[in-house]
């Protein structure tokens, strides 16, 4: 039944980008002063999980790449590598210039590194918002040949930490904002994978739409699911999606996503989101209290604060009320 395992990968960039022309469009305007030789514009990009915004990010510098040979880009996800160092150590590392960088490398040398890279260079910082030092963004921007494509859930997130001056220049720079995919928007994502990742007719428009509801705007769950049923089908020798592979499909893509945003935790992400397993609904104070019972060296109250909003917005933890009020509680 599968004929391209790649084609039913959440990070699999589809030969056609479908129900996000207008952002895609809007991208591309910001950054293709570039092909004249200009400056192009840094993009900030918002909106929930799942909605297709690192897919755009990364979908739009490949098209820059067929229009322009002599520009750089870079993918870095700042979720995996928060601090300084790893950062730039990922993005030097896309201009081949890391042979004899080591831990102790002063990061003020790792700047000026990128500061003599000649081409223009794009680089995709993916969840932003999760970058140790805020100032990062600054020395990055001073940079006048770097662009950054900055992705994140929430705009306010990313931006509070900052400084007047900077808030005030990203702000002004191209902002794009992702809604969550419509039933029919993900059908037709769906619809698209089957036809290049399995075999004809392996999944009805209903069961396509079964999926999609059960992803409620996610394109990152809706592939999962469709991933987890075909996997079944396939594990049997069916040609076809069965009823039932989507009804056991349906927990068992979540709990594979929940599973890969888990590994992807920090040592200190990890620690707070322990902090919440079996003792039901806890108040941020009472769990970053916790949290530095458990860690020789705590982060500050205002990062367990920023590590809360991150498992919410990946389904890990949930939260209810406001102000002082407020209490977080495992997903189970």
């Amino acid at each position: 039944m599968i004929r391209d395992a790649r084609v039913l990968q959440d990070d699999h960039l589809p030969r056609e980008i479908v129900h996000r022309h207008e952002e895609m469009s809007q991208l591309a305007s910001a950054l293709e002063p570039v092909v004249e030789g200009d400056k192009p514009q840094h993009a900030l990009l918002t909106g929930p999980s799942g909605a297709g915004k690192t897919c755009i990010a990364r979908a739009t510098l490949d098209r820059l790449q067929e229009q322009v040979l002599d520009v750089h880009t870079a993918h870095v996800d700042c979720w995996l590598h928060p601090n300084d160092f790893r950062i730039l150590y990922k993005l030097l590392e896309s201009v081949g210039s890391t042979y004899d960088i080591h831990r102790s490398t002063p990061h003020d040398e790792l700047l000026e590194r990128l500061a003599t890279v000649e081409k223009p260079f794009f680089i995709i910082l993916d969840e932003a918002d999760q970058i140790d030092d805020p100032d990062l963004l600054r020395r990055l921007y001073g940079i006048p040949h770097v662009t950054m494509i900055l992705v994140t859930n929430h705009e306010r997130a990313l931006l509070s930490p900052l400084d007047e001056r900077l808030q005030s220049r990203l702000r002004s720079s191209d902002q794009i904002q992702f809604n969550r995919y419509s039933h029919d928007e993900l059908v037709s994502i769906l619809s698209d994978r089957v036809q290049w990742g399995l075999t004809e007719d392996a999944a009805t428009a209903d069961q396509l739409g079964r999926m999609a509801e059960a992803a409620r705007g996610n394109a990152r769950d809706a592939i999962a699911i469709l991933r987890s049923a075909a996997r079944r089908g396939e594990q049997v020798g069916a040609d076809q999606i069965r009823d039932g592979d989507i009804e056991k499909a349906i927990p068992e893509a979540r709990a594979e996503l929940r599973q890969k945003s888990l590994d992807r935790l920090t040592r200190d992400q990890l620690a707070v989101y322990q902090v919440l397993r079996g003792a039901g609904e806890l108040m941020p104070k009472e769990i970053t209290a916790k949290y530095r019972e458990h860690v020789a060296d705590p982060k500050s109250k205002r990062t367990v604060r920023k590590y809360l909003r991150k498992l919410e917005q990946y389904n890990l933890i949930t939260s209810s009320g406001s102000g002082p009020s407020k209490v977080y509680k495992l997903v189970e």
